[in-house]
This record gives structure tokens, sequence and C-alpha cells, in this order.
């Protein structure tokens, strides 16, 4: 059973739809002490890092997020909701994260990218994969991506990148605890299949 953490931030309902596609049951969750009842969760999100802290906390979902990832069970944070696994996030100042995986968040470095290159990254990309069980039965992992802001952690974190300008973290994976920076619900074909790759874990 797959629970989808509300906490006031963002994209529910394609996150929940997309979901209802998988051979498992699933629900999304707004009471903190519900969390451990589930199997699997997500963290999705659309806006700012330091508004989605702020909600985390005040609903009182952050504590039960780390009493989930205590668990062991597998949890999976999608796009905002991957870079709030991080220890800290550069945009609009400095805010700190969940601090469930090393790293920080940083916005793309347009030194490092030719002047036609737009930020944001909005649109299909691909994700050169490390054959992460979330990538099973993909041959040509193409997803969908919106962010201005990306993670930079450890190798040893990383299970994806893609070459935007340069080449950024876009999949992380830490002991039971992945970040999936595209979005898969609105991937199409891709998406699903990473999704159910997921609810096997």
């Amino acid at each position: 059973m797959i629970g989808i953490i509300d906490y006031n931030m963002g994209n529910l309902a394609s996150v929940y739809n997309a979901c209802l596609l998988l051979d498992t049951k699933v629900e999304i969750v707004k009471n903190p002490e519900e969390l451990k009842n589930f199997n699997r969760i997500i963290l999705p999100g659309v806006g700012a890092f330091a508004d989605a802290m702020s909600h985390l906390n005040e609903t009182g979902m952050k504590d039960a997020i780390y009493d989930f990832a205590k668990s062991g069970k597998p949890m999976i944070g999608i796009c905002l909701g991957m870079q709030l696994l991080f220890e800290s996030s550069q945009e609009f100042g400095h805010t700190e994260g969940l601090s469930l995986i090393n790293g920080e968040v940083i916005k793309f470095d347009k030194s490092k990218m030719h002047e036609d290159i737009k930020i944001p990254h909005v649109g299909w990309n691909k994700i050169i994969n490390n054959n992460s069980k979330l990538f099973e039965g993909l041959e040509d992992p193409y997803l969908y991506f919106v962010h201005s802001f990306h993670v930079k952690t450890t190798k040893n974190n990383i299970i994806g990148e893609t070459e935007y300008g340069y080449k950024f973290t876009s999949a992380v994976n830490k002991d039971n605890i992945y970040g999936f920076q595209p979005h898969p619900e609105k991937s199409h074909n891709n998406g699903i299949q990473i999704l159910k790759n997921f609810s096997k874990l």
C-alpha cells in the first residue's frame, strides 16, 4: 500500500492518478500518525523549498517522515520532494532540508552552459542510469522535467544523471530512500514503469 504525503505543496492529484494504474492500493495521507500504516510512501512537491519545509514542520509530517525512513520501508521523493531529502537548499537563501541524504540543492550554473540554454529546465530529457531496480524495463528512459535547481551529492548516492548544459544528478538512492527529479506522473509509460518498479521494491 502506497501513501502519498499531503503537506499542501503541489501535484497530489496527478501523482495519485498515476498510482491508480499500479497493482496496489494507494491513498493520500494528511495525518502524520497514519504514515506508519503504509508499506511505501511518496513525497511529491511543486514550489519553493523553504515553503515546503515550513509545511512539513507545521503539519507534523517532518517527524513522521523521519520515523518512516528509520523503518527501512521504501520511500521516494519526486521533484521538489527529492530535493527536500537533502541537507539544505540555496533557493532564496539557505534553508535546511530533511538531511536524509547528504548533499545540497543548488541552482543551475549558467556559467557552465551555452547562452541559448534556458532556465528553468522544462521538457523531455534522458536519464543515464546505473541499472538500479527503479529503471528496470526502461529501454529509452526519456522523462519530463520542470526545475531550476538540482542536487549536488556524493557519487555513491547517484543512480541517474541527465545532461542539460552539463551533467547533473537526476535520481538518487541511499538505503531505502529514493529521489527522482523528473515527474513520473507526467512521463507517460516510462513514468508508470518507474512507479511500478518502486511499488515492488
